[in-house]
């Protein structure tokens, strides 16, 4: 088949693992993931991962608990390895090659990231998944999300979601909002909408990387964007 993108970074959010819970991880979610990637992985695309924590732990929820905000943002970090050690299971499970890299140094379950060693796993097509988020406090996994594709030469951020693109308010609230099928960064930026937070979003702008926001839950859609259809909402 031919593929559109040779190199993407997915972002998963912590909470698109707890499938119907309200928090942890629902196996079933994880096997829908690799199903996914594991398609993608078969048609020669590289496929590197950043994913949340936001399912076990929230380290801007930590404050209310009264936690002091570095050390739950660490704690946050410590999360988003559990979930890409769950991932990276999953993975494996179906037989694909990965690689587990953490921006916190914890070698007996991870390696430690070094940009060169990563790129040489994805061009071997090992799946690799970056945890710890940036390895700081104060920056978010989506931040940790545009960091890494900037640094892999990621073609799109491909980020999944539970809804199917960028809508003019949050469609689940407002029945009247409509879907954008393709909106630049800078319209983005005027009316406000969440897409990422300020400081990966304005990565990905000042280095030309596009974002596709996506519903990661529908099966096929992985595989579509790939292909080259239009799926979701794409920021350029």
């Amino acid at each position: 088949m031919n593929n559109k993108y040779k190199r993407i970074l997915l972002k998963l959010s912590g909470e698109s693992l707890m499938g119907g819970q309200n928090f942890g991880i629902d196996s079933s979610m994880l096997k829908h993931y690799a199903a996914q990637i594991k398609e993608l992985v078969d048609s020669g695309v590289e496929v590197a991962i950043v994913i949340g924590g936001g399912n076990i732990f929230r380290g801007l929820q930590a404050v209310e608990s009264g936690i002091e905000r570095v050390q739950g943002d660490y704690m946050g970090m410590l999360a988003t390895v559990i979930n890409g050690m769950a991932l990276q299971s999953a993975l494996e499970s179906s037989g694909v090659y990965t690689r587990l890299v953490t921006a916190i140094e914890m070698k007996q379950i991870a390696e430690p990231y070094i940009r060169r060693r990563a790129v040489r796993h994805l061009e071997k097509g090992r799946v690799v998944i970056f945890s710890a988020g940036t390895g700081s406090p104060y920056f978010t996994t989506d931040s940790a999300a545009a960091l890494r594709a900037n640094e892999i030469n990621a073609e799109v951020i491909l980020k999944g979601t539970r809804v199917d693109g960028i809508y003019t308010a949050d469609p689940e609230k407002d029945p009247t909002a409509t879907k954008f099928d393709r909106i630049s960064f800078s319209k983005v930026i005027s009316m406000g909408l969440s897409v990422m937070d300020m400081t990966a979003f304005t990565l990905c702008q000042e280095n030309n990387i596009p974002i596709i926001v996506f519903d990661i839950n529908r099966h096929e859609n992985l595989k579509r964007i790939i292909q080259g259809e239009m799926v979701g909402t794409l920021v350029e």
